[in-house]
């Protein structure tokens, strides 16, 4: 039993960081929970260096732990919506949750070398947790959810945002983590009184300096107030693709806005794939919905299924058209594995239902696409699992004034996966200091200001629409100019700076962190 401590404390600990994030919002949770981490790793070391090996595996239950709990909502899309039996279900969410435990823990295998000496652990930990996380953001077309930072975008930490992203959130919270661990767990390691106090101070001192932060003001208003109309239509995603079932969909989102327009909308927003059909197959719809918008002045932005010709191949996009003064399409770049293409399509396509879903035939767009122009400002769109992209959103944001993603958030189900996508769309508005309007079919349906907040929603599961205001925002923060090479080059720092005092050998007494011999230890 005693052989199970560790690996079931790690699990605990991982799954303590999921009441962190949304719908929970236990912020200190995720700090805990790094802490434990941290703490587990410095107790099973027990003051020596641990082998590589053995860290990595403490860092991947953790990973099981805070994938399987934060991430259970693809169990419900693998099975409620991807026609799975419920074996092959927990069989792949399990595959996935293990490959998601397996990338954070890699750098962890580092981490050994460094467990017999406070500092150096101290700079060592948060470094190779941020390349875990970005580590994630790519790896395998990347997954970057369940990120760290994601659950300060109402805490001191906030004002970090438009500075680091929340990549550099992350880095500052296991930083936090793992001073916390040495103050407690790590005692036993050779640090003098002064020592402790220093990593202390640099462990706190983020957290006020955010505030501070968040009095700055990265950008400005460009436009006046713009007011936006969403049309929240509520479609079941058991019926959303049924030929029967189009015409009501339809309906849905025409009658919302007609409601919209004599409510005095300038623009109004339909979420992803709204139309359950082709663009190339409706031509008389969209040739309507062009000739509503010049008529009544009120441009319309929605999500549909664009086909076109290549070379006697037929394509089709996932899509953001816009219906007005500056018709224009934009095409979804990051597409969802499984969901909109087919990994090894030629080998796997048909085995299963699940690797055969309606929209699973989807082609990326180019990198290089135009923004939105609707209601007389620009729109970085973003499609979906677009939004959960830091870098990605950073350079769009660079052309426009407002960000806007449009999802079908349905897939879900009544899980915490919608929640924790709100947050996250949160959390780019901070990085980029504008506002985000958040369109979708079953929810969260929602408007946040360049704070973070959210300034206009409606409810889960209902249907409704709303109007709110949004304005054009200009300027560049930091973490759009410099993206995530900064929190790089600051987490590179401080692993050569841990390296550098695992080497130096020297007499613990003349450490700049006051360290001196275990038998002179306060």
């Amino acid at each position: 039993m005693r052989r199970l401590t560790y690996p079931l404390g790690s699990v605990a600990s991982g799954a303590l960081m999921t009441l962190s994030f949304a719908p929970f919002d236990i912020w200190a949770c995720g700090l805990l929970s790094l802490a434990a981490l941290a703490g587990l790793i410095l107790h099973r070391a027990g003051g020596r260096q641990l082998s590589g090996r053995s860290c990595a595996w403490l860092a991947f239950w953790f990973g099981l732990g805070l994938f399987g709990s934060g991430g259970s909502w693809v169990y419900v899309s693998i099975t409620q919506f991807g026609g799975s039996s419920v074996p092959l279900g927990l069989l792949l969410t399990g595959g996935f949750v293990a490959i998601l435990s397996a990338m954070l823990a890699a750098p962890f295998y580092f981490l050994g070398r460094f467990t017999d000496r406070a500092p150096a652990f101290a700079l060592a930990f948060p470094a190779l947790w941020f390349f875990g996380e970005w580590l994630r953001s790519w790896l395998f077309t990347g997954f970057p959810w369940l990120y760290a930072g994601y659950a300060h975008t109402g805490s001191w930490l906030a004002g970090w945002a438009p500075v680091l992203g929340v990549y550099g959130i992350g880095l500052i919270l296991a930083f936090a983590g793992a001073v916390l661990a040495l103050l407690t767990v790590g005692r036993a390691l050779p640090l003098a009184r002064r020592g402790r106090i220093a990593l202390l101070v640099s462990a706190l001192l983020p957290w006020p300096a955010g505030a501070l932060l968040a009095q700055l003001e990265w950008t400005e208003a460009r436009s006046e107030p713009l007011a936006v109309g969403l049309v929240q239509a509520n479609i079941p995603q058991e019926k959303k693709w049924l030929p029967e079932f189009r015409a009501e969909t339809i309906n849905r989102y025409q009658e919302g806005r007609r409601a919209l327009s004599e409510s005095g909308a300038d623009v109004i927003i339909w979420p992803e794939a709204a139309l359950p059909l082709l663009y190339g197959q409706a031509p008389n719809l969209m040739s309507a919905l062009q000739r509503n918008a010049e008529e009544t002045g009120i441009d319309l932005i929605t999500g549909i299924l664009y086909d076109r010709n290549d070379n006697g191949l037929r394509v089709v996009h996932n899509s953001a058209a816009v219906f007005g003064t500056s018709p224009h399409v934009y095409h979804k770049r990051h597409l969802v594995p499984f969901g909109e293409y087919v990994p090894l399509e030629e080998w796997i396509r048909g085995t299963i239902e699940f690797f055969d879903l309606p929209t699973s035939f989807i082609r990326s767009g180019p990198d290089e696409q135009q923004p939105l122009n609707a209601g007389g400002v620009t729109w970085a769109p973003l499609i979906c699992y677009e939004i959960v992209y830091p870098t990605l959103v950073a350079q769009s944001a660079r052309t426009a004034g407002v960000l806007l993603t449009i999802s079908n958030d349905a897939w879900f189900g009544d899980s915490i996966g919608p929640l924790q996508h709100m947050q996250m769309a949160q959390m780019r508005s901070l990085e980029t200091g504008r506002y985000l309007v958040r369109g979708t079919n079953t929810g969260v349906t929602a408007i946040v200001n360049p704070q973070g907040e959210i300034t206009d929603r409606l409810p889960q599961f209902q249907r409704a629409n709303m109007i709110g205001q949004v304005t054009a925002m200009a300027g560049t923060t930091p973490f759009m100019a410099l993206g995530i090479f900064a929190v790089m080059a600051l987490a590179v720092v401080m692993l050569a700076g841990a390296i550098m005092l695992q080497r130096q050998r020297l007499p613990l007494s003349t450490s700049v962190l006051g360290e001196q011999p275990v038998d002179q230890v306060d």
